[in-house]
């Protein structure tokens, strides 16, 4: 919960750390938003649209893709956080980056073994294949796109995601 406008600096630093906001405006104008991550009541709040607002908010940010957050080899999903070794949290940062979009093996490789990729044609295909169980129970999943790359997917139906293998450029 944020009050504005006195809070609106407490505001950016939850808006740039992609945290669910209760926005409460004390006066003036609401502050402009268009994402789902961010709510607003005015003051004073019924006790009623403040607990249904809280609630919705709560609701759209447990299945939004920007609402989880990869810090220091921890991802918070929700209520959960998950624990990355280093490669698979180096993985994780680039495939959460990119949302629904292929990247490239190329790509992962470099993130993974900054310094050079161990020898062996399926090290990667091993660290994702850990990174896949790790994320079991959070909503997001890795895609293997055949010749392509990896996908991680959060929330979309199958169609969607066949029509990114189909259509999407590599990243």
């Amino acid at each position: 919960m944020v009050h504005w406008p006195a809070e609106a600096e407490r505001l950016e630093q939850l808006r740039a750390a992609r945290r669910p906001r209760l926005v409460i405006v004390e006066h003036g104008p609401p502050p402009a938003t268009t994402d789902a991550l961010e709510d607003w009541l005015r003051a004073p709040a019924d006790e009623a649209d403040f607990r249904v607002r809280l609630e919705t908010l709560r609701d759209r940010a447990a299945r939004h893709p920007t609402a989880m957050v990869l810090t220091d080899g921890v991802l918070h999903v929700g209520n959960r956080l998950v624990v990355f070794p280093p490669i698979q949290a180096r993985l994780a940062e680039v495939l959460l980056d990119r949302v629904d979009t292929v990247v490239s093996r190329e790509a992962l490789t470099k993130q993974a073994w900054p310094d050079g990729a161990p020898d062996g044609r399926n090290v990667l295909d091993v660290h994702m294949a850990k990174l896949r169980r790790l994320l079991a129970g959070t909503g997001l999943d890795v895609r293997t796109m055949h010749r392509r790359g990896y996908l991680m997917h959060c929330g979309a139906d199958d169609g969607a995601i066949a029509a990114i293998a189909a259509d999407a450029p590599e990243a």
